[in-house]
């Protein structure tokens, strides 16, 4: 892109060609592909599981941790 022109960051197409062609000039092709498959959609419900992971005490963390020595 022109480096000239104000660039609207809110635009997520524009966003997204001009970080493909930063990954692309920085990592090469390659590089470009095995980066971008480190952000493969993932499984599950986040929004929901979220509220199901159980709050631990400090206490319980210790405790754990004292477990794995």
């Amino acid at each position: 892109m022109n480096n000239n022109l104000a660039i609207n960051y809110r635009n997520p197409i524009i966003i997204r060609k001009l970080g493909i062609e930063a990954l692309r000039k920085e990592l090469g092709p390659i590089g470009m592909a095995y980066f971008i498959r480190q952000y493969e959609f993932g499984e599950g419900n986040y929004t929901k599981e979220k509220y199901e992971i159980k709050d631990y005490s400090m206490e319980e963390i210790e405790n754990m941790l004292a477990e794995t020595e």
